[in-house]
């Protein structure tokens, strides 16, 4: 049996270069990591575009705030390794 893949939270808005960017590095990395990635048009939604309308691209990692505007290929990567090797010390 698999892993279970890591939850990514993308908070985006249209139209927005820099949530363009994120969702093609998450895209990208998810070719290495076991990773289900959900896009949310804060737009959509007036609380959460009250709360991140000016703070988005803003990536959570297992409900975790991890990334907000933007991030390298390579500090993502680590975020995501660190996520991984918690899981498995802890067991969550």
């Amino acid at each position: 049996m698999g892993a279970q893949p890591l939850r990514l939270e993308l908070y985006t808005r249209p139209g927005c270069h820099l949530c363009d960017d994120l969702k093609m590095l998450c895209e990208r990395l998810a070719g290495e990591f076991p990773v289900q990635l959900r896009q949310v048009n804060i737009e959509a939604d007036p609380d959460l575009k009250a709360r991140y309308d000016r703070e988005v691209p803003v990536l959570f990692i297992e409900g975790r705030k991890a990334v907000k505007y933007r991030t390298t290929e390579g500090a993502l990567r680590r975020l995501l390794r660190r996520r991984l090797l918690l899981r498995r010390v802890l067991g969550t």
